[in-house]
Formats: structure tokens, C-alpha cells, sequence
């Protein structure tokens, strides 16, 4: 819903398309923050289960206010969860992956995932699209990470 309808409904709110390209650059810097510098320490420290339950309260908390506002100040505030939403998530795959897959498989593995992710955004962003038809920005809280919460507990080894 995010990657593809934000700007759009940014930019339908009056957002100058150089404060959204600012916002979307925060999403990115952050991403890369998380993937070089607290990510893997995280992991250490927490292990990929703490992480990715982490990711889906950051979800939760992103998409329940970006649901519900297109305030440039809240906006530049929430973007920086991108690196949890979306790097955190993804080291704590790799982790979980490297952890359970025999090292013969890898390469099939990382096809599989990036396969099924692809698959899966492909399918939820042609969803998204008939909901932000039918209701605009109050289709973000369908996507605010309520179901992830328990499936990152529940789904993921403590691997610490």
C-alpha cells in the first residue's frame, strides 16, 4: 500500500513534490542506517524474533498515523520507521535463513524468498489498489501490521 499509493496521496493532498521526494529520502537513509548500523547489532544483541516483532510495532505505529494524516511534520517523523518496516524485517529473514537452511540450499533459498516476496507485493499492491480506489488514505490501516504482530512472535526461533 505504502511504496505504491503514498505519493499519490501526498501529492493529491498538496504535498510540493519536493517535500515528498525529502520524505521518500528519509525512508531511504534510514533503510540504509538500519541495514549498516543497528540492525546487525541488534541482532546480536536481541536476536531475528525481538526484530521483526519490533518491525511489526513500528508498522503498527507508521501506518495507523500515516492512515490517518498527510501532516508533513508527522510524515517526517514516521518515515525514519521505514529502516525497522523494511531492513530490520529483511536481516532478520537472512538470519532466520541462515539458520535453518543447509548451506548447500542457499541460493535456492534466496530465490524462494525473493520469489514469494515478489509474488506477495505483486498480489497486496493489486489489493491496495482497488481499496485506496474505494476509500483514500483510511485503506493505510488495513495494512498496519496487526497480524504481523503475533506471527513475528510466534513464527520466528529466539535465536538469541
Amino acid at each position: 500500500m505504502h511504496d505504491a499509493f503514498a505519493v499519490i496521496r501526498w501529492s493529491a493532498a498538496g504535498i510540493d513534490p519536493a517535500v515528498i521526494s525529502v520524505l521518500w529520502s528519509e525512508a531511504v537513509v534510514a533503510e540504509v542506517f538500519v541495514f549498516f548500523i543497528i540492525g546487525p547489532a541488534f541482532l546480536e544483541r536481541y536476536g531475528a524474533r525481538a526484530a521483526v516483532t519490533l518491525a511489526a510495532a513500528a508498522g503498527i505505529v507508521r501506518w495507523s498515523i500515516e492512515g490517518v494524516t498527510t501532516s508533513t511534520l508527522l510524515l517526517s517523523i514516521l518515515q525514519p520507521l521505514h529502516g525497522l518496516t523494511f531492513a530490520l524485517v529483511h536481516l532478520a529473514c537472512m538470519r532466520m535463513m541462515r539458520a535453518v537452511v543447509p548451506a548447500r540450499m542457499a541460493g535456492t533459498a534466496q530465490a524462494l524468498y525473493a520469489f514469494g516476496s515478489g509474488l506477495a507485493t505483486a498480489a497486496l499492491t493489486l489489493v491496495s489498489g482497488a481499496l485506496y480506489a474505494g476509500y483514500a488514505g483510511v485503506s493505510f490501516l488495513l495494512f498496519i501490521c496487526g497480524v504481523a504482530l503475533p506471527v513475528a512472535w510466534l513464527g520466528f526461533a529466539d535465536d538469541t
